[in-house]
């Protein structure tokens, strides 16, 4: 008797030990420091049981089911492990991998100042409901998933309860995901009517909405719902409000979790429901998804580009490669929508892998935000600087991000991005005519926030790292330790692989867009072997991602050798600025001097307030006045949108608050009231 040990069998190993390190967290309240430790190896172990469960999948092409008696009566769970879940297990479980690695030094800069219990039980729960998001093959299941993973995450924004700024980023994350939530569950309620009728509840599994056929306007309200639910969850404009509130004020390990992989999960929705269960489609929808993606690359960027809170700064770069990746999306399906399986296949994969890359290059630098948060215990970038020569581990690091995310090559940023425009150069083969004018002015802004996106790192690094320290006092900083550095170095590491070696990894993941969209570019892709990536034909467009690697080395190796043959050849002097040389930290460009020009032309896009005041001074008297610079960045939608609906709410929170009158006599007449006007309705 031979025991076989399939993926599936892995994917559920990884959740029952993610749910026994919840149970077992609670025991081991006392020991922290051991806590920290078993949680750190656990959940290692889990999330590389994941990403071997996911790899498997992907790279055999195969599906496994399986059905749990754990719901309702006759509503049992039902689980499925197909090439698409397994692409998006193994993403998840990779960063939570290295994530977890991290964690080990950085929950203990907890220790002395709160018990790090809760925040090891709903980051294994978080972890767990992730996973079963992505396992789930029905709508109850898929649900109860969501909620789990919404719910932990509520939490883990909430751990440090005691600022009013968590409650309020918690409580707004909380009323948007369960706003989402309710609208998934009304696109799967009109999914599963249509597929079996409403007398019955056969039609809640996913088997059954594969099989049917939607009519146009069922299935276009049932997209609609759904994509407006998981976009709340994905932080796409105008439904981002939360993630810039929500991420910076999350410690810093879940941080990059819920920017690097959290957000996926509802990406993985859009793809499960769009290319899975409804699969056909009008070209209007990919055309919306396109056009949202760009507007949420662009506006997501240009307020990146304008903070000066380097978490907040990460969080809304999210915003803008969530934006990448619906771009992507939404080319696949106008091209599948046009019956061009190639051209869908090559604009999927995109995202996929930009997928995979803004998880590897996004947690990256949440880690090492983390990393000078944990040392400096300060996020505002204007009290930074110089860091790069008390932290070199994580300025270096911290570095690799910044070209990643940027788009540079030879790291993995620049790969999907190129494989995104070597789509919209293609359009010209779509036969509407509308679409094939749209996508020139799609690929300019794309380009765009490519370069907006350069800066803005160009700034992230500079205005924290170079230079000297700008704060009111220098404090004691110090190195990441060694599993922190560890975290960073795995991520860091996969991001150059990502990078030089793009057709090994394009041909693992082919099944999944042959799978959804019929058509797979792995041949084309490596034609003439595995140094050369060509997406459609090797001479349309070529890239060689290890050429340029070895070229950069080379470069470099030349300009050292160079430099330090001769003794001498390299002279330091002092800073010379016309002739003044006592400059200080205070003359350095900080954030806000630095985003001055984008300001000026951008600043339409969002609420901005600046103000100048003159204020009496003692420090010289040829100086009796000194200027203060006050300036003030709201997203504009905040104010357009959302504080409207607060306000009202709370106007008619206060005029129904007036009917609590603490009197029982007002109370019964309420109660009289109601039952003759049910009485007087039960009549007609």
């Amino acid at each position: 008797m031979t025991l076989t040990f399939t993926p599936a069998d892995a994917a559920s190993g990884s959740i029952l030990l993610l749910f026994l390190l919840a149970l077992a967290a609670g025991l081991m309240s006392r020991a922290q420091r051991l806590l920290i430790i078993f949680s750190s190896v656990v959940a290692t172990a889990a999330s590389l049981l994941a990403v071997v469960a996911g790899a498997m999948t992907v790279g055999s092409g195969t599906t496994e089911r399986m059905v749990l008696l754990l719901g309702l009566p006759d509503l049992p769970f039902h689980l499925r492990l197909d090439p698409l879940a397994g692409f998006f297990l193994a993403v998840i479980g990779l960063l939570a991998a290295f994530v977890s690695v991290y964690s080990a030094g950085y929950l203990k800069g907890f220790i002395g100042h709160r018990p790090v219990t809760r925040l090891v039980v709903f980051y294994a729960l978080f972890l767990a409901g992730m996973f079963m998001v992505v396992l789930a093959d029905d709508a109850l299941f898929f649900l109860i998933s969501w909620e789990v993973m919404a719910a932990a995450s509520y939490f883990l924004v909430m751990f440090e309860d005691e600022r009013p700024e968590n409650r309020k980023a918690a409580y707004i994350y909380l009323v948007i995901a369960h706003v989402g939530a309710i609208a998934i569950l009304l696109s799967f309620g009109v999914m599963a009517g249509i597929s079996t009728g409403f007398e019955t509840f056969n039609g809640y599994t996913f088997d059954a909405m594969r099989q049917a056929n939607f009519p146009l306007p069922w299935a276009t309200a049932a997209f609609l719902l759904a994509f407006f639910g998981f976009a709340a969850k994905a932080g796409m404009v105008p439904l981002h409000v939360w993630l810039p509130e929500a991420h910076p004020v999350a410690p810093s390990n879940v941080s990059a979790l819920m920017s690097g992989v959290m957000l996926k999960t509802a990406l993985y929705g859009i793809i499960r429901v769009t290319f899975d269960l409804l699969r056909v489609f009008p070209w209007w929808w990919g055309a919306m998804v396109l056009a949202l993606g760009i507007v949420s690359a662009v506006m997501g960027i240009l307020y990146a580009l304008m903070e000066k809170d380097l978490k907040r700064l990460l969080a809304y770069s999210s915003v803008e490669n969530v934006g990448i990746i619906l771009v992507g999306i939404g080319l696949s399906m106008v091209f599948t929508s046009f019956n061009l399986p190639l051209l869908s296949a090559l604009a999927l994969t995109a995202s996929l892998y930009h997928i995979l890359n803004h998880a590897m290059f996004k947690g990256l630098l949440f880690m090492g935000a983390g990393s000078v948060l944990h040392a400096t215990h300060e996020r505002n970038m204007e009290n930074m600087g110089g860091l790069i020569h008390v932290m070199p581990w994580t300025a270096a690091l911290f570095l690799v991000g910044c070209v990643s995310i940027s788009a540079l090559p030879p790291f993995n940023g620049f790969v999907s991005e190129w494989l995104m425009f070597q789509a919209f150069l293609l359009s010209p083969s779509l036969p509407n005519q509308l679409m094939k004018l749209f996508m020139p002015l799609g690929a300019a802004l794309l380009a765009l926030t490519a370069a907006l996106a350069a800066a803005t790192f160009v700034k992230a690094f500079g205005v924290t790292f170079l230079g000297h320290w700008r704060g009111p006092q220098r404090q004691t900083i110090h190195e990441a330790g060694w599993s922190m550095k560890a975290g960073m170095i795995f991520a860091a590491a996969s991001c150059l692989l990502l990078g030089i070696f793009p057709t090994a990894f394009i041909d693992w993941l082919h099944v999944v867009p042959e799978g959804l969209v019929g058509g797979n570019i792995s041949m084309s892709a490596g034609v003439t072997g595995w140094m050369w990536l060509t997406p459609v034909a090797p001479e349309r467009a070529s890239y060689s991602g290890i050429g340029v690697f070895l070229g950069v080395i080379l470069v470099t190796a030349i300009v050292y050798v160079v430099l330090h043959v001769r003794p001498g050849r390299i002279q330091r002097g002092p800073i010379w600025d016309c002739g003044f040389e006592k400059l200080t930290p205070r003359m350095q460009y900080n954030a806000t001097s630095f985003s001055m020009p984008f300001r000026r032309v951008f600043g339409f896009m969002a609420s901005v307030r600046e103000r100048v005041t003159l204020a009496p001074q003692q420090a010289h008297p040829a100086f009796p006045l000194r200027l203060q610079y006050h300036l003030r960045i709201r997203d504009l939608f905040w104010n357009l949108m959302y504080k409207p609906v607060a306000d009202a709410s709370f106007w008619l929170a206060r005029k129904v608050g007036r009917l609590q009158q603490g009197r029982i006599q007002s109370y019964l007449i309420y109660s009289f009231v109601t039952i003759l006007v049910l009485l007087l309705l039960a009549g007609i």
